[in-house]
């Protein structure tokens, strides 16, 4: 009975212990025998909530990292503001070289301004800005010809063909190609297409080497005498015949003498004529409407002067009034166009191939080579009107920057000439486990990241608001980017709280102690142990009491 007694006394002394080291520790789990799977559950979620904890740190150490580098950007736009004001005061005409030298001092220091946030802005220690010298703008040779295109080479030759020829395209695509490369000195640019319905060119594309076209050197691009807007007013004649004539059975010697009489060929000629030794290379060019050399576009050149002089001696306008009838008369032919709309001076294209033949020696014998007039239609050579060089034809300032310059075609740009300003990236630690992380991109913001480098007030203030336009416009997206971010770690941070409340009470319902219920079991086993104890020495005094008996 003894044994018994003690056995139970045991176990309610254990279990008063358990108790007490419950009561004692506010855990209903205080090691693995207590509950093993408790302890295993109750561990993975002390886990979980301490790492919530330090990723809520986290998160607001993001949003400080995002507020820093959002009140820098709030300082490049402003300063960005200020260079488009500064642009677009240098764009008005009645300021004077001394004046718009002193905006480029200015401007000179907002954009070391901006470089200077770009690279010392920091948090913690670290960069905020990618410190790349990547520009938005991409290839700095590629954007420059592309902005020659847009702001006035294409609107510039177009109004010059019109003016001069009476002509326009129909609204169709017209697509620059980049791509097009033969080498230096190879072909420069050319316009090709498909043969349509009429005559006309379809799928027009605009093809620039661009091997011929750098350095870019806006705002005529190139260099003397050959420069870029003078190449592309060539090829936009093409592209324009090919849409308002029926263009594809016309002589190549009329098709190369137009495009060279829009911008003047006196120099092509001086070296292919050469003082008349050179007169039976170009007149066997005209005759074989071979244009595969130099010598055929003289002779379309030399070709197109003789019938511009010979209409206007007969009281027409020149070749204007041929290319007029050509474009008004659809499927009409060269012959037809000399034979209504040369004023008499030709009767037929035979007839004009006979003139020009017999007159051709003399002709360029007689024309001015030596002046600086380029001998382009509407100058002194062809027209006796105002001197055009080489620099002088073209106006060299479009009336717009547009994606869209030109009125008789819709341009479509090359997809993948755009670059960036590089990413700075910051991967932040959101989340408990392992691979919750979010990663935060900032770009660059200096002023060669915003393509902003070679920012030009004095020469090019009205490229400048187009390119400072653009700038803004990339910070502005940066910006909504680290705001759409803050907001995103907000909500992060709102559900991590979240989170961790309901993992802390998950775990609190698996290893706390229930008071209540551990208080009544205290109550239960001091009762129990008193009892045990009492009947225990009862027990042992059992054989005393038997012993007294038997005496």
């Amino acid at each position: 009975m003894s044994l018994n007694t003690q056995r139970n006394l045991e176990t309610s002394s254990n279990g008063m212990n358990q108790v007490l080291a419950r009561l004692s520790s506010g855990l209903r789990v205080n090691s693995a025998k207590d509950d093993a799977a408790g302890l295993a559950i109750g561990s993975r979620m002390e886990s979980l909530i301490r790492g919530d904890r330090q990723a809520h740190r986290n998160v607001n150490d993001g949003v400080s990292l995002l507020q820093v580098a959002d009140g820098a950007m709030t300082t490049a736009t402003n300063t960005l503001q200020r260079l488009r004001e500064l642009a677009v005061q240098a764009a008005n005409g009645t300021l004077s070289t001394t004046d718009k030298d002193a905006l480029q001092a200015e401007s000179n220091q907002l954009l070391s301004e901006l470089t200077r946030i770009s690279e010392q802005s920091e948090f913690n220690g670290k960069k905020i800005f990618a410190q790349s010298a990547s520009s938005i703008g991409g290839d700095i040779n590629i954007r420059s010809v592309i902005d020659g295109l847009r702001l006035g080479w294409l609107e510039e030759a177009e109004t010059k063909i019109k003016d001069q020829f009476g002509i326009i395209g129909d609204g169709a695509k017209l697509i620059v190609n980049l791509k097009t490369s033969d080498g230096k000195n190879g072909t420069l640019a050319s316009v090709s297409g498909v043969g349509g319905a009429g005559g006309k060119v379809d799928k027009q594309y605009l093809n620039i080497d661009m091997a011929d076209f750098v350095p870019p050197n806006l705002p005529d691009g190139g260099s003397e005498p050959f420069y870029n807007d003078r190449i592309i007013a060539h090829e936009m004649v093409h592209a324009v015949m090919g849409r308002s004539m029926n263009f594809v059975p016309l002589p190549k010697w009329f098709k190369e003498g137009a495009a060279e009489l829009i911008h003047g060929a006196d120099e092509r000629i001086v070296n292919d004529y050469n003082g008349g030794a050179g007169l039976a290379t170009i007149l066997a060019a005209f005759n074989a409407d071979d244009v595969s050399a130099s010598a055929g576009y003289s002779a379309g050149y030399a070709a197109l002067r003789f019938m511009h002089e010979r209409i206007k001696m007969a009281g027409g306008e020149g070749v204007k009034d041929i290319m007029v009838y050509l474009s008004s008369n659809s499927g009409s032919t060269l012959d037809q166009a000399l034979t209504n709309a040369s004023s008499g001076a030709f009767a037929t294209l035979a007839g004009f191939n006979t003139a020009f033949n017999a007159n051709a020696g003399t002709f360029i014998s007689k024309m001015n080579l030596t002046n600086t007039d380029t001998g382009a239609i509407g100058g002194f050579d062809a027209d006796n009107k105002a001197i055009q060089n080489a620099k002088d034809i073209l106006t060299d300032r479009g009336t717009q920057f547009s994606d869209q310059p030109l009125k008789g075609f819709s341009i479509e740009w090359p997809s993948d000439i755009s670059g960036g300003a590089g990413l700075q990236e910051w991967s932040l630690q959101i989340g408990a486990e392992r691979n919750q992380t979010l990663t935060v991109q900032i770009g660059g913001v200096s002023a060669t990241n915003l393509g902003l480098g070679d920012l030009d007030l004095n020469k090019q203030a009205t490229l400048a608001i187009a390119h400072l336009d653009q700038a803004i416009e990339y910070v502005n997206g940066e910006r909504g980017r680290v705001g759409a971010s803050m907001s995103r770690l907000a909500t992060i941070g709102e559900m991590l709280q979240t989170s961790g409340e309901n993992l802390s009470a998950a775990r609190s319902r698996i290893i706390d102690t229930d008071f209540a219920q551990e208080t009544a079991s205290l109550t239960r086993q001091q009762i129990l142990t008193q009892a045990g104890t009492a009947m225990l020495a009862q027990a042992n005094n059992l054989p005393s009491l038997a012993l007294q008996l038997l005496r």
